[in-house]
């Protein structure tokens, strides 16, 4: 898949595209990721992407011109537009999924008091939120979004069951993992994952992470089929 996001900072990317399981995705082909500078469509000779909001109030809004020529500029007919915003639909595990099997995402970063509402009605399919807290700008959310989306991508991370074992697979929580050494500062790794008994580890990790969901997120296992 291809995944174009357009932010007024480009330079908060960079980093993140080249490193780790992105960078790797996109070296082996497996994705391409494009990040569009938004300055480079603004309007006149100073290149302005945004003015007061009509009404007034605190704040600058971002311009439509400016964003509806840069999501013009990479959108085609199999293109799904987001919009990173506040107040849009919260992103889940299952958005990933299924934003994973697109062929074309365009991330739109908003910044300032957000965007022309023109851009959204026109041009915006889906508008998402990360989360209940406000950022200086959209384009870390656009990073996250992308992240949990590509890690999908069948070869990404090299096993099917890495993504099987995520915490929210199946509305639940991740099960406890452990590592060498079997004692560290008097806590020991539970014995049961020392056994080699391959059935009761699994039922083991099963119920820990049953535990963990009812613990921390019941209304997880409240969205289960029944």
């Amino acid at each position: 898949m291809r995944i174009d996001i357009i932010t007024l900072f480009p330079g908060m990317l960079s980093g993140f595209l080249t490193e780790s399981m992105i960078g790797r995705a996109r070296e082996a082909g497996l994705t391409e990721i494009g990040v569009h500078n938004l300055r480079e469509f603004g309007v006149g000779k100073w290149q302005i992407t945004d003015d007061r909001p009509f009404g007034g109030g605190a704040g600058m809004l971002m311009k439509p011109e400016p964003l509806c020529a840069a999501i013009d500029s990479v959108r085609g007919e199999d293109s799904l537009v987001v919009y990173l915003s506040p107040d849009g639909e919260p992103f889940d595990h299952a958005m990933a999924v299924e934003f994973s099997r697109l062929p074309h995402l365009v991330l739109v970063s908003g910044h300032y008091e957000g965007i022309d509402q023109r851009v959204r009605d026109s041009r915006v399919d889906r508008e998402v939120s990360i989360g209940d807290f406000v950022l200086t700008n959209g384009t870390l959310p656009a990073a996250v979004l992308t992240d949990a989306v590509v890690r999908q991508i069948p070869g990404v991370l090299g096993t099917e069951k890495s993504l099987t074992q995520d915490s929210f697979h199946r509305n639940v929580l991740g099960f406890p993992q452990y590592t060498r050494p079997v004692e560290f500062e008097g806590m020991r790794v539970p014995e049961v994952l020392l056994s080699g008994n391959h059935g009761e580890i699994e039922r083991w990790r099963q119920e820990r992470a049953l535990e963990k969901t009812r613990e921390r997120r019941p209304d997880l296992l409240s969205n289960q089929d029944t």
